[in-house]
């Protein structure tokens, strides 16, 4: 079984992820989006808000499981059998970043991991946009499934 791991805060969970997720789809057997969870960071919505978010949206898939943990993601991924992990990148520098926590992964679990170019027409949508958004009071709702 070929499965993958999707992980981040998904603080909120933005219509850019569902579209990460829902092109992952098809390369996978089982795709779990793994919810970290640091104590020393502080989010917007609870983790059991988020799992219960991104569950609702995916109700009818039965390939996706939904995870919340808070270890090192590679131990995570250990621990569910995952092979691959699922990465987006919607700037030069997210690539950067990704290219250089591809290679400690896969040097420290010996998990490959699979980056997923964010479409053009949602590549401006970031969580940390999203929640500064909200804590102004503005709308959101276009950003968000």
């Amino acid at each position: 079984m070929k499965t993958a791991l999707f992980a981040g805060s998904f603080d909120p969970f933005t219509i850019g992820h569902k579209d990460i997720v829902e092109r992952a789809l098809p390369l996978f057997d089982k795709i779990i989006i793994g919810i970290g969870f640091n104590i020393n960071k502080k989010y917007m919505f609870s983790a059991e808000e988020s799992k219960k978010n991104i569950a609702q949206l995916f109700e009818n898939e039965p390939k996706i499981e939904i995870e919340i943990y808070n270890s090192l993601t590679v131990d995570f991924a250990k621990q569910h059998n995952v092979k691959f992990f699922i990465r987006s990148v919607r700037t030069f520098q997210d690539f950067e970043y990704e290219k250089n926590l591809a290679e400690i992964n896969r040097k420290i679990g010996g998990i490959e991991t699979l980056i997923l170019f964010a479409k053009p027409c949602l590549a401006h949508i970031s969580s940390s946009m999203v929640r500064e958004l909200i804590s102004y009071g503005k709308d959101v709702s276009e950003f968000l499934p």
